[in-house]
């Protein structure tokens, strides 16, 4: 049975951080990289939007997953098993999947994260993960 309380608190938090990750568009690089808190703030929040967004998928997968599905073998799967679901395009899947490697670049590299990467990459979070809560809360809609 599909929780709609968690997935909804999910999307609460995500859009939440999203508002959050726009500040951080109105700031230059250099603003950036030069201020440790606001480099860490940024590079977390990126991480918790889309770590919120894998154990959506990774709910939805778990109790809506018929034999056609195989399990996903990494977070990037979890992205494109929905597509395969019916929840969202597969375009879409493509494109946002791709941020599962800046989430391992910041878990598992975080002595080597390329700042100038996770810079450019505020404009794709903000555009992949609002679509992303769109197609989800519409999904649930029509359950």
């Amino acid at each position: 049975m599909i929780r709609q309380n968690f997935i909804k608190r999910k999307i609460s938090l995500i859009q939440d951080d999203l508002n959050h990750i726009a500040e951080f568009a109105q700031c230059s690089f250099d603003e950036i990289a030069t201020d440790f808190v606001k480099q860490a703030a940024l590079e977390r929040i990126l991480e918790r939007i889309i770590t919120r967004a894998i154990d959506i998928n990774q709910h939805l997968i778990a109790e809506l997953a018929d034999k056609n599905i195989s399990p996903p073998k990494d977070y990037k799967e979890t992205f494109l098993a929905l597509a395969k679901m019916g929840i969202y395009p597969a375009k879409f899947a493509e494109e946002i999947s791709k941020s599962v490697a800046t989430r391992n670049k910041l878990v598992h590299e975080y002595d080597k994260v390329d700042q100038i990467a996770i810079y450019n990459s505020v404009g794709d979070c903000l555009r992949d993960y609002t679509q992303y809560c769109d197609y989800i809360l519409k999904f649930l809609e029509k359950k």
